[in-house]
């Protein structure tokens, strides 16, 4: 496999943006040619140059790992198609900036999409500051906390609910496509850390905290200019790019898994876990009434699905895909879409809902819901794997591949390397995920070992450990 370092990697995307720039200038000039002809030859010497690099990049395998029979994979490909041919009849029709520039707008148009079409829910980060904030208000109350978030974002709302000021920076990441939003980073770079120099100035904390996400960057960049000790928590285990630039400036690293020196100064370590919710620390819902919650029999089989947002999609097709197999093996399912995929499932499962299927938009009470399975199928998001290495269950992990430097992978992979933990990828899902859950309701050894494996992973008191750090780094 080809890895890259970021710098070649930087310099591989500008060089990609540049030759996209240059074909939308060069296919204007194509005056005896029409649209779609320029539109078929592009698309031919695209799937050649695929042909090749991805062939020598990862081998012929990974032919057979593309989703063909996925209907989104084709509705994708659909997409693309019409997108290149209206590209090219553009470019007969007006100048190519005009062009270019509309093209840059697409990542506004997939955020305003994401907002009317999807629901926001509170970042893991944001969840871990809160605790975190909880943990040191317990220690001293009289504590004051001030939070800083970024303007437009869900911590804006939450943190308040949850008792504690919060101020807001106008700062935002850098799109990964090309975009004219990116040409105000910089400015608004510089005018966060000036906000959050004067922040801390007026609120002259002892301590600054940063959990990741962009408010971070300025704050704790400026709280290390001004000589105030610095701790960093990173909740996955490939830091993303904020904590890792952080770094060098934090007293601290306060991360949830081993290994982290591979990004991280040694010296600065503390493996302390991501803190969750006191609820399932204390777990003292029984089977039997977690079965009985659900209307469903203690003497059969259940396994919990946990879909949610976006990343349930290949959960929630490869569970309806093989429902049936389920159901003629008797075993019981507890099944959270999410709010996007729920009333398509219910249609598509028809008014003959098989007895032992329990289907929920959201599930109120997961505790509930962790106490009644026998086997659990999860993303891997960093919050979810910490509360299941809490409950000593089997479980089976399909990694999301729409992260950041497809993190949760890499979070999964640090169950499986301990043997306490299934993964299943994300492109092979649909064909051997519920042939593997049934195959480990049958096997009561391998049930016996990942929960056994899996629960010698579990921290429960991460948020108390990380309050105790930064009540040490305190002058």
């Amino acid at each position: 496999m080809i890895k890259l370092k970021h710098g070649y990697a930087v310099a591989l995307m500008v060089l990609v943006t540049a030759l996209w720039s240059i074909a939308g200038v060069v296919s204007r000039h194509l005056d005896q040619t029409s649209g779609f002809e320029v539109t078929f030859w592009r698309s031919a010497f695209t799937v050649l140059g695929l042909l090749f690099i991805l062939t020598a990049w990862q081998g012929w395998r990974v032919w057979t790992r593309l989703p063909w029979r996925s209907l989104y994979f084709w509705l994708s490909g659909l997409c693309w198609s019409i997108m290149f041919t209206a590209f090219m009849m553009a470019l007969s029709l007006t100048a190519v900036a005009n062009v270019l520039i509309t093209l840059a707008c697409g990542p506004l148009l997939t955020a305003l999409g994401s907002w009317l079409f999807t629901s926001h829910r509170l970042p893991l980060r944001t969840w871990i500051a809160i605790a975190i904030a909880g943990a040191i208000r317990a220690m001293y109350p009289d504590a004051q906390f001030l939070f800083v978030g970024a303007i437009g974002k869900i911590e804006m709302e939450k943190v308040p609910a949850a008792g504690y000021d919060i101020v807001g920076l106008d700062i935002r990441g850098l799109q990964r496509n090309l975009s004219l939003a990116n040409l105000k980073f910089p400015i608004r770079l510089i005018k966060s850390c000036w906000k959050a120099r004067q922040i801390i100035k007026e609120f002259k904390p002892d301590v600054a905290v940063g959990v990741g996400g962009y408010a971070s960057g300025p704050l704790l960049f400026m709280a290390a200019q001004l000589n105030i000790p610095c701790l960093i928590q990173e909740q996955n285990s490939y830091p993303g790019i904020t904590n890792k630039m952080l770094s060098s400036a934090a007293k601290k690293i306060c991360v949830a898994y081993e290994g982290m020196e591979k990004y991280f100064d040694q010296s600065k370590l503390l493996l302390t876990g991501n803190p969750v919710r006191s609820q399932l620390v204390k777990m003292e819902v029984k089977r039997s009434d977690a079965i009985a919650h659900f209307n469903l029999s203690e003497n059969k089989k259940t396994v919990l699905i946990i879909g949610g947002s976006l990343g349930a999609r290949t959960l929630n097709t490869s569970v309806l895909k093989d429902l049936n197999l389920l159901v003629a093996q008797d075993i019981q399912v507890i099944w959270q879409t999410g709010k996007l995929y729920y009333s398509t499932i219910v249609e598509n499962v028809g008014s003959k809902l098989p007895s032992g299927v329990r289907i929920f938009e959201f599930i109120s009470n997961m505790e509930m819901a962790y106490a009644a399975a026998d086997v659990i199928i999860s993303r891997a998001g960093a919050g979810t794997i910490s509360e299941l290495c809490l409950l000593a269950k089997p479980v089976i992990l399909v990694p999301s591949p729409n992260v950041a430097e497809d993190h949760q992978t890499k979070n999964a992979m640090a169950l499986v390397k301990k043997s306490a933990a299934i993964l299943i990828t994300d492109a092979n899902a649909s064909t051997t995920l519920i042939k593997t859950c049934i195959d480990l309701l049958n096997d009561e050894s391998q049930i016996k070992s990942l929960g056994n494996n899996i629960s010698q992973l579990a921290i429960t008191d991460a948020a108390e450990k990380i309050a105790t750090e930064v009540i040490k780094l305190i002058k």
